[in-house]
Parts: structure tokens; sequence; C-alpha cells
């Protein structure tokens, strides 16, 4: 199979979808790699390193699309990469369709077929594509939140450790998962005073246990949630229903009660944000205040990261990568039931259950197409 990648497009985003390493793994096993031109260029890795590793570079990413079967990328396709899709085409790469009706809708007319890391589980129901990222963004978002809380950046003026006789600033994470795990050991190492919200109860046991006491751990309900958020000087939303949107739990009249300067970090933003009054941003204007409250959204925290987050981020999409292109989608979907769940758009259907029924599309289960 002939695979490509590109040069990622998105604001700030310097990930690429397959590392030099990669390209050599794709090209032993007898598949021929395309990479655009400068497409590592975010990471370190030149041309050159690429070509070492058997890829052939390519002048653009037109020739990427026009030349190969399948394209394997970081981010979601933007428009104009869309455009470029075409029917019988495989895409493999993040999509977080439920809260973007202008790509689900490109994507179901160009006729490709779209693999989506987001939904590919493992057999004890988790996200092993979607989890490293969800490492790198829970500790990422600590470290926004305690700059974004610096008075010259619009905070208000609270070092998340504080200094003795001075106390920590308040953290809330929202959501117990691996985002909400990571934030909370970044904030703990930081001598923040952190409570951990989820409805889960082995969650919260498994939190309690491994935090010692460090964090507190308490049952999410709309009552325990408004209290914490009022007092709070950082709240995470880490929150994840796989495949559609996250539910708005912060809502803006909360926004009254919490203290001037405080900050919303929403990871939750790929899938639509999980506070009402949230809005995607960019890492080139990341902020915004909404009735005081410093909002940070942005939808590729990792992309910041790019080398940790592209390392990361292959050592766990690789495998399938070559599994697809040794056996061709079907047979590697029918072979693997975890891989099929990723499966997401198919020759102009829906082949996931929450991103149709959160953007009114007709469902094709992906039984009926192996």
């Amino acid at each position: 199979m002939r695979v490509g990648t590109v040069r990622e497009i998105k604001n700030h985003e310097y990930r690429v979808g397959l590392t030099p390493e990669s390209a050599a793994e794709l090209a032993a096993h007898g598949h021929e790699v395309w990479v655009e031109a400068g497409a590592g260029a975010g990471i370190g890795a030149s041309d050159a390193a690429y070509a070492a590793a058997g890829a052939l570079i390519q002048p653009d990413a037109a020739t990427v699309f026009a030349g190969c079967e399948m394209i394997v990328k970081v981010k979601e396709p933007q428009a104009g990469e869309r455009a470029m899709l075409r029917r019988g085409q495989i895409l493999y790469t993040y999509l977080h369709l439920a809260p973007d009706p202008e790509q689900t809708e490109d994507l179901v007319k160009s006729g490709v077929t779209a693999i989506a890391y987001e939904t590919v589980t493992a057999p004890d129901g988790s996200l092993p594509l979607l989890k490293p990222m969800s490492q790198v963004a829970g500790r990422m978002a600590i470290q926004a939140g305690a700059t974004a809380l610096e008075k010259a950046n619009g905070g208000r003026g609270v070092l998340l450790g504080g200094v003795p006789g001075v106390l920590p600033a308040k953290v809330v994470v929202i959501g117990g998962g691996v985002v909400g795990l990571n934030a909370a050991q970044m904030a703990v190492g930081m001598g923040a005073d952190v409570t951990i919200l989820d409805r889960d109860p082995a969650v919260l046991e498994r939190l309690d246990h491994h935090f010692q006491g460090r964090a507190r751990t308490l049952h999410s309900s709309r009552a325990s949630l408004a209290e914490l958020v009022a007092a709070a000087d950082l709240v995470v939303g880490a929150v994840l229903i796989p495949g559609a949107a996250a539910p708005k739990l912060v809502t803006r009249a909360m926004l009254a009660t919490m203290p001037p300067g405080a900050v919303l970090v929403d990871v939750a933003i790929d899938q639509g944000g999980c506070f009402e009054t949230s809005r995607a941003t960019t890492h080139a204007d990341p902020t915004y205040v909404v009735d005081g409250i410093v909002h940070y959204c942005v939808a590729n925290m990792p992309g910041a990261v790019a080398r940790t987050s592209t390392y990361a981020l292959g050592n766990v999409t690789l495998r399938h990568a070559l599994r697809i292109a040794d056996l061709g989608w079907q047979a590697a979907l029918k072979a693997d039931p975890h891989l099929a769940a990723g499966l997401n758009v198919h020759d102009g259907h829906i082949t996931h259950a929450a991103v149709a029924r959160d953007l009114g599309y007709p469902h094709r289960p992906v039984a009926q197409l192996l």
C-alpha cells in the first residue's frame, strides 16, 4: 500500500503523523511511504531523515493526497485537505466529529473511509490511541492554568503552590480519567490544594488510593460541583464521553460565583467543551475572558510539545497503521473489533453510533461492512 503523511496546517500544530522511525517500519513491511517536504520540521525530523528511512519526499500535500491509498495524520483534516479526499481512500487520524458538523459533512460527501484514533478501543474499554495525548494534555492543563493565573495574563495573581505563610491555589479537576489523573498529579506536584470530582465510585477509590491523601476525591453532583467551582482558583475540565459531544457541566451562572481572575482550562474542547462558555482557541491566542473568568480552550494542546507528543502518539498508532496497510482496512477491522470501533465514516455513511446520534445522521453499523 502507498501510505502518506503531510505537514499539519492547523494553527500552531507541529506534530506529524509519521516519524522517520514509523516510515521505516512501514517500508520494512513492503509499503511505499510518501512524505510531504517539511512535514517533520516541527519535531526536528528532516526530509533527509525520512529519505534515509526509505520514504519518498513529495513537494506538497496535494501530491501526497492524490497519490496515496492511506493518509496518516494527527489532527482532523482542515477544509482544504478535506477537498482532496476521495472515495476508496483511507484516512487515519484524530477526527472528533461530534462537535464538528462541517467536517462530518465533508467526509461523508468525499466517500472516504475515516478511522478515528479517539474511538479505537482496548479490551478493557479504554481508549489506547487517545491515552498518550490525554496524558500530555492533562499535564499541560496545569502548566497553562498556572500561567493564566498570573496577573499579567489576566488571572488573579495566585501562585499555584503558594509559599510558606500563604495558602496554595485551589484546583478542581472535573473527571478522574487519564486527563484528570495527569492534571491532578501535576497540580499536586506543584503544591496546589487539589480536589478531583467523578461519578464512578471505582474511579474515586482508585484515585484515593493513588494519591494517599495528597489530593481529595469527591462524588460529582450538581451541588458538589457548584460548591467547589465557586471557591476555585483553577478548574480543569477533563470529561470525556467516547465519540460524543462533552456535557456542559459548568454553566455561565456559575462564573458569577467564582473569584474574579479565576481560570477555566477546558481539555474537553476537542469534543465541544464541558463549560457552557467554552469556545475553541489556538496556541496563537489561547485565552479569553467571560464575566471576569479567564478561559483557556486550546483544541490541540499537545501540539505545543510536538516532539514528545508525536513519538508518544506513534507508539500506539503505528501497529494499527501497519495492520491496515498489510491487510487492507476491511480485513484489518474484521480481525480486530477494537480497531473496528475506530471507523467513523465509510463511503458516505456514519458508522459510529454516538456521532450519528449527536449530528442527526442515520447510523450504519460497522458490522454491516465487514
